[in-house]
């Protein structure tokens, strides 16, 4: 398969989504679900997914559409629209699936998965999770991965504003 082709296939919306679940399900593999943003790419994300996927066997990131990305971070965000955010995501060796959400929060994405993983960043406390309940009530693990600290994309964005004045 051409590196393009192999980008294009981790992205997956609700069908196609549904068969690789099932196909991940059969072959008992453990499925770590995180999701995000990811407007800037940036150090701590990479961080943070790589950790997220040494969790388990298949690394699955649900990724805010631009109209949530909007309703969240307010009108000038994204600055890199949901198609360009997800190739990123997906040129990734370790994510293997990039899937959209348009609510504000992940919730049904996460009911839908039903991950035995779920990862957050360190700025969180496991019980505020959402979908916590979901994962654990399966038997699953709700995880909190280090944050490096220096990486935002606020503090880019406030630095790139900086610079230009």
């Amino acid at each position: 398969m051409k590196h393009l082709d192999l980008l294009k296939s981790k992205i997956r919306t609700d069908i196609s989504l549904e068969r690789w679940l099932a196909r991940v399900r059969f072959r008992e593999q453990r499925i770590v679900f995180t999701n995000g943003c990811f407007d800037i790419l940036h150090r701590g994300h990479i961080q943070y997914l790589a950790e997220a996927a040494e969790m388990g066997d298949q690394l699955v990131v649900g990724l805010n559409t631009d109209e949530s990305v909007r309703r969240i971070k307010g009108p000038e965000r994204p600055f890199m629209d949901q198609e360009s955010r997800a190739f990123i995501l997906a040129a990734l060796d370790f994510v293997s699936v990039v899937t959209f959400f348009n609510e504000d929060t992940p919730l049904e994405l996460i009911h839908r998965i039903q991950p035995d993983v779920l990862v957050k960043g360190g700025d969180y406390q496991p019980e505020q999770i959402v979908g916590y309940d979901i994962v654990k009530a399966k038997g699953g693990q709700v995880v909190t991965c280090r944050f490096v600290r220096g990486s935002s994309t606020t503090r880019i964005l406030d630095r790139i504003k900086a610079s230009v004045k």
